[in-house]
């Protein structure tokens, strides 16, 4: 089995594998979100605006505690996932949190298949776009769901820092894409312990082709922020120097971490 033509079910298998593991860690914190704590970051906030009234689409949603949170300021949302145990438990939160947030199980590139709206809104953020391996692709579903004159809210980690090892001491990959990077691992970013091994399949991919992606597909680029900081504590070797700022220990701020993206698409 070549794992780049079968990216999707090892992919899927692998966020299968670890949902539960991620419902129970710490890092997610499902007992403070149930108890009305947001869980979205200053970054995307300040980019979102006003959701009230909005219509949201969220691709690659996990088990949602990002799309409930975006309905709880007043947005209609759908959230969208790969992994069928992150969206059962995704409607699970929602119906524990009284949420009208929606759910989909579906590949991102498959959705126009699953889902005939349009959007004021489309939201993805923080490790997204490293498990799928064609952009253009990526950038022409979002085209396809937002309204004209609607808006991409963008946050993912920067391809900089997926050029290290996971100790940040050698630069083990390259920056542009080069193909896909099939690799195992034991525990999880959320809980390193936890008791778990799953194989996944990523790419790489460099701030010029995200931005040429939704260039070609119709979309204005608004702003690209850049933040020497992850507002997740989701690597090795952390100190966290402000409350949920997080960097680095002995890199500190020399290297960006984050990206934003804000783009329109054009109303022709």
């Amino acid at each position: 089995m070549n794992p780049e033509n079968n990216y999707i079910e090892i992919n899927k298998s692998s966020w299968n594998n670890r949902t539960e593991a991620h419902i129970n860690s710490e890092f997610y914190d499902v007992d403070g979100f149930l108890k009305g704590k947001n869980s979205l970051n200053n970054i995307e906030l300040n980019l979102l605006g006003d959701l009230k009234g909005k219509s949201v689409l969220h691709l690659q949603c996990h088990f949602g505690q990002d799309t409930i949170s975006l309905s709880r300021l007043g947005a209609d949302v759908t959230g969208i996932d790969l992994s069928d145990k992150a969206v059962e438990s995704a409607q699970k939160l929602a119906n524990d949190t009284n949420s009208n947030a929606q759910f989909i199980c579906t590949d991102v590139y498959d959705l126009p298949n699953h889902l005939d709206k349009q959007f004021d809104i489309v939201f993805t953020s923080y490790g997204t776009i490293g498990w799928l391996p064609d952009l253009d692709q990526w950038a022409k579903v979002i085209s396809h769901f937002l309204k004209p004159n609607g808006k991409l809210v963008f946050v993912e980690f920067h391809p900089v820092v997926w050029m290290f090892d996971d100790n940040f001491e050698t630069v083990g990959y390259r920056y542009f894409n080069s193909g896909a990077i099939v690799e195992t691992e034991s525990g999880t970013y959320a809980d390193r312990n936890a008791d778990i091994t799953q194989s996944y399949v990523m790419w790489n991919h460099g701030l010029s082709e995200v931005m040429n992606s939704l260039i070609k597909n119709g979309l204005e680029i608004n702003s690209l922020d850049e933040f020497d900081y992850s507002p997740y504590n989701c690597f090795n070797g952390t100190v966290e120097f402000e409350p949920k700022k997080y960097r680095i220990a002995h890199l500190e701020d020399k290297i960006p971490m984050v990206y934003s993206v804000v783009a329109t698409k054009k109303n022709d």
